[in-house]
């Protein structure tokens, strides 16, 4: 994903104009975006896809929304009190995502994680691209970090942020006893998932594969903290492809991915991330690329995502017409959360353009 600039008029004030502004608005309307991002983190990380059958959604809410949803906060609100975009989004989404699955429930490692689930025949697959000497899948560890990425972060930072008006969008929520909270709530989340029995499923990973998860997070971070993401940069004129395009652009990531199995397969799946990555990043530093562009490629996966949740298994047995119903809440909620995002843009004046750094 792209990172986000003001026109010449408001670029990038200082942090500390920016907490001030917060603080300035009611409570209730910077708390607004606050819950729905805490609810919508999990629904999208969990039950966009077909995972959960329509009687689990609230389960899943309740359950993993301190941890999804404060994740998502979190990492939403380092990126904007430090004045910084995408860019950062991205390099922390996937430094959550390294943590939560080599961390918090370490299906990173667990060879049997999904073997009491409906995907337990995806274990000869997964170990067809084992890294050796760390003991995980490549295909694998794309599949997890890339959906914590996508899905659990971006797509909902997206769409909230679309909902709201162009001088609330880039700004902070929350001043640091709200962030405090929300850690406080992240953290418990985590500690849940940690040590409960279904979470982590008392498989505890080896000294050296939690070495390798922590050093990568903090490389991943350390990536995300640089100060070129705060910078501004002069906007390029340069032709800009239409938001649709983008969209299928992101998408073409996900049906590449899946072309064959194994090694080839997951270097192809790196590959496209890699060279979409970078057409966004090129395209997003011209003068045309807007909000409606970042809204497209942030959502096309999780659109894509709803679209084939038909016919994937959720992660438990469930009755026919629970999985139906679930499926068809999620084609619903999906094109209700994206349809609703693009005609608030539509509404709104184009003040915001997006960019990159």
């Amino acid at each position: 994903m792209p990172t986000e600039h003001r026109p010449a008029t408001d670029a990038q004030p200082a942090t500390a104009d920016r907490t001030a502004t917060a603080h300035r608005l009611p409570l209730r309307r910077r708390l607004v975006p606050v819950i729905a991002l805490l609810l919508l983190a999990p629904w999208a990380a969990e039950c966009s896809w077909g995972g959960f059958a329509i009687d689990d959604f609230l389960p899943v809410l309740i359950v993993l929304g301190p941890m999804y949803g404060g994740a998502a906060i979190l990492i939403r609100e380092t990126a904007r009190h430090l004045g910084a975009g995408w860019p950062t989004i991205v390099l922390i989404a996937a430094a959550f995502g390294v943590f939560q699955a080599g961390l918090v429930d370490q299906s990173l490692f667990n060879p049997d994680f999904l073997d009491d689930t409906q995907y337990a025949d995806t274990r000869a697959a997964a170990e067809a691209t084992l890294v050796p000497g760390l003991g995980f899948s490549l295909r694998q560890a794309f599949d997890y970090v890339g959906n914590h990425i996508v899905l659990t972060i971006c797509a909902p930072i997206v769409l909230i942020e679309s909902f709201l008006g162009a001088d609330r969008r880039l700004r902070p929520w929350l001043g640091r006893p709200g962030l405090a909270v929300v850690g406080v709530i992240y953290l418990l989340g985590s500690l849940l998932i940690f040590s409960d029995s279904s979470g982590r499923k008392g498989f505890l990973a080896s000294p050296l594969q939690l070495a390798f998860a922590t050093a990568l997070v903090l490389v991943l971070v350390v990536a995300a903290l640089l100060p070129r993401w705060r910078r501004t940069h002069p906007r390029r004129v340069r032709r800009t492809p239409h938001p649709l395009w983008v969209g299928l652009l992101v998408v073409l990531v996900r049906f590449g991915a899946d072309l064959t199995p194994g090694w080839p397969g997951a270097v192809i799946a790196l590959s496209l991330a890699a060279v979409v990555g970078g057409l966004l990043t090129y395209w997003s530093s011209g003068s045309g690329w807007g909000q409606r562009h970042v809204l497209a490629a942030g959502t096309a996966g999780l659109v894509s995502a709803a679209a084939f949740a038909y016919p994937v298994p959720p992660y438990s047995p469930a009755s026919p017409a629970a999985a139906l119903a679930g499926d068809i809440a999620v084609t619903v909620i999906t094109v209700a959360l994206v349809g609703g995002a693009w005609w608030r843009l539509r509404r709104a004046s184009p003040t915001v353009h997006v960019g990159a750094s």
